[in-house]
């Protein structure tokens, strides 16, 4: 049977959206070396699993909103497999990272860099947290990717800088925590900005506005100018698949923001 006859199995397709939550969208073709590795791990051809991913393409509510179709003949397994992540990410994300890890017969701690420094030395508090540093790890991931590497106030490009930041915080959304429209790329200054609620993105029109706290100073200095009141009002670059969710943006604006 030719390899494109063959049919994808339910792992197969798992590990696939896993891949596309990874991957910049202008970034999925065939030339990619992580497509490339990607199809060798599971004996495709990068064709086949480049197309794979433009079928999920055609699910991502994003780029049906800019017109961008993805890539046609879907499968039901597809969208089976697309909505078990859609509408709960946190467990289809961390199903994934252990199907991965296992295909590379290795550990979802060692994919994902886990330090183990500085932990308790056994016990539930270990587990909890290599669990919560697991989980951060896939999310930052992702919503890197997602935004391409850039932050989206500044388009500063250095990752060493570049933050992934919950919209809605890890304590407040348990279901929330890896879903990558909860995320925003975010530079560690206007990070730390946002989760004091100095700075807010606009759910209407994804613009950033300013606490009033922020600018109650009489005297505006040069780094509050060039950080932040450069900014204001303008739109964040907005990433080309999964949004941030304006009911997210609406939470952070009614419970965290300081107007």
């Amino acid at each position: 049977m030719k390899e494109n006859q063959k049919l994808w199995t339910r792992d197969e397709l798992i590990l696939a959206v896993n891949l596309y939550c990874k991957l910049p969208f202008g970034k999925m073709h065939k030339g990619n070396m992580l497509i490339i590795e990607f199809a060798n791990l599971i004996g495709r051809t990068p064709s086949s699993v480049a197309w794979k991913l433009g079928n999920f393409a055609s699910f991502d509510p994003t780029l049906k909103a800019r017109g961008i179709k993805g890539a046609a003949n879907a499968s039901k397994l597809d969208k089976t497999i697309w909505d078990e992540f859609y509408n709960n990410w946190d467990a289809a994300l961390m199903q994934s990272e252990q199907l991965y890890a296992e295909k590379n017969k290795t550990t979802i701690e060692k994919i994902n860099e886990i330090d183990f420094e500085n932990l308790p030395k056994d016990g539930v508090e270990k587990e909890r947290l290599i669990k919560t540093r697991v989980n951060q790890s896939i999310f930052r991931n992702i919503v890197l990717a997602t935004y391409n590497q850039r932050c989206c106030i500044t388009g500063i490009d250095n990752s060493q800088l570049l933050i992934a930041s919950h919209i809605v915080p890890w304590s407040k959304d348990e279901k929330n925590r890896l879903n990558p429209m909860n995320g925003l790329c975010l530079n560690a200054l206007h990070d730390k900005a946002f989760d004091c609620g100095l700075i807010a993105i606009r759910p209407e029109d994804y613009s950033l506005i300013l606490s009033s706290e922020l600018k109650k100073k009489k005297v505006v200095n040069s780094a509050l100018e060039n950080n932040f009141i450069a900014y204001e009002h303008k739109q964040i670059l907005l990433p080309d698949k999964f949004l941030p969710l304006p009911e997210f943006l609406d939470y952070h604006f009614r419970y965290i923001f300081k107007k």
